[in-house]
């Protein structure tokens, strides 16, 4: 994947590219993560033209986002400028966490756009913000004065919970701690956090189903304790698809199954750039 940037308006706006055929493949990740979260799914998509959006305010963009609206419906919208950008008019949006956001609003605001949908433990509806995020909002003036070394084990506990398998949390931890050590620690956390505003997906929770006819997966990790299986099950009926269960699966599912995503990703490409008569 070879880094890329272009300004948008006002904004850098960073990704990773990596060059092929068909439909291109646009994964968005979410919190507290970057288009990292993605490293062991895309070098299973060789072949495909994948691009890996990294969000304002978050990873290498951490910077970006310090003056900036970083709300998820926000997001969605710099999404669609950054595809108009590049030319892309139509493309599989693939989105995990804050990315299933962003991905489905982006869809709802522009339905051409969006060749296929994949949403892994995404946000939507009233799933989210969760308990732990809300209880570092409450607690943001004093997580925004904490240095990087300090909010790691923060991370720490995050990134267990949310892994089934903890040899990848620990990777998942060194991974995603790097962006905070080297852009503000807790005010970079702090800021994501006081972004988050459910009514984002709210606005848009009654248009979700006019998607219904589009190519769509639903994978979920359903022991996730962030987003739960029953959201995923929401977003399969409004979407007219069947939930793809993995058992046991926590919430970081790119990471410990990057396999079964990859797998998913795969079909869907296959079903968007060979329709059925």
């Amino acid at each position: 994947m070879t880094p890329r940037t272009a300004t948008i308006g006002d904004t850098q706006i960073r990704w990773l590219e990596q060059d092929g055929d068909g439909t291109p493949i646009v994964l968005v990740h979410g919190i507290p993560t970057s288009p990292a979260l993605w490293r062991h799914v895309t070098p299973r998509l060789t072949g495909h033209r994948v691009l890996a959006f990294e969000m304002t305010g978050y990873g290498e963009s951490i910077p970006a986002g310090t003056d900036r609206n970083i709300s998820v419906s926000a997001q969605a919208d710099r999404l669609l400028a950054w595809l108009d950008h590049l030319g892309i008019a139509s493309a599989i949006l693939v989105g995990h966490d804050l990315g299933g956001g962003v991905v489905h609003i982006a869809a709802v605001r522009r339905p051409s756009v969006c060749a296929g949908l994949l949403i892994t433990n995404g946000i939507g509806y009233d799933s989210w913000p969760i308990p732990s995020v809300k209880a570092m909002r409450l607690a943001s003036p004093a997580v925004s004065k904490l240095p990087a070394i300090a909010l790691k084990p923060m991370l720490a506990m995050l990134l267990a919970r949310g892994h089934d398998q903890l040899s990848v949390a620990k990777e998942a931890l060194d991974v995603h701690y790097q962006p905070y050590a080297r852009h503000g620690g807790g005010a970079a956390m702090a800021r994501q956090v006081n972004s988050l505003d459910v009514n984002d997906t709210l606005a848009v929770a009654d248009q979700v189903p006019s998607l219904a006819g589009k190519p769509a997966r639903i994978v979920w990790g359903v022991a996730d304790h962030f987003q739960k299986a029953e959201y995923g099950e929401r977003f399969a009926r409004d979407l007219g698809v069947t939930m793809r269960r993995i058992d046991g699966g926590k919430h970081f599912t790119p990471e410990d199954h990057p396999d079964v995503i990859a797998v998913e990703i795969r079909s869907l490409a296959a079903e968007v750039d060979n329709p059925t008569p």
